[in-house]
Parts: structure tokens; C-alpha cells; sequence
């Protein structure tokens, strides 16, 4: 599917419906291709997370958010 800059402000919905579709939809503006819209996996996103080094760096701690941001809030003790 192709769509104008004007399409996808006026029938946003319609074009995201192709793109879900798994249709790949190319954005023009004034006859140049601008961008190509299409469907985003699930299981991109979470393979990539995956092999970021940080992701689960903290699974094995102990406690919960609200532990620690408590003990963050606590007020400081001066010697």
C-alpha cells in the first residue's frame, strides 16, 4: 500500500489497520518515499531485550520496589 504525508493525517486508522494487516505501507511526500510502515513483532522487541546485558541484571534480589525506595526516602543520619 502506498499513502501521502496527507493520508496518514486524515486516515490514520485505515493505515495502520493495513500495516496490522502485514501489509507494508510506504509514505510519500510530494512523490519521494519518506518512510515505510509496517508490522512490529512481539517477538522482536522481546529477543532484543534479551540480549541487552542489563535486562534481568536484578532478578535474583530479594525484596520489592517499595523496600527500596523506602530506604531511599529514609532521612539521612548525621554523625
Amino acid at each position: 500500500m502506498e499513502a501521502t504525508i496527507r493520508d496518514l493525517r486524515l486516515h490514520t486508522a485505515e493505515v495502520l489497520a493495513a500495516a496490522d494487516r502485514g501489509e507494508r505501507v510506504t509514505i510519500t511526500s510530494r512523490g519521494q518515499v519518506r518512510a515505510v510502515l509496517m508490522r512490529c513483532e512481539e517477538t522482536r522487541a522481546r529477543a532484543h531485550a534479551e540480549r541487552n546485558p542489563a535486562f534481568g541484571l536484578w532478578a535474583d534480589r530479594q525484596g520489592t520496589v517499595d523496600d527500596d525506595v523506602r530506604r531511599l526516602r529514609q532521612p539521612r543520619v548525621l554523625p
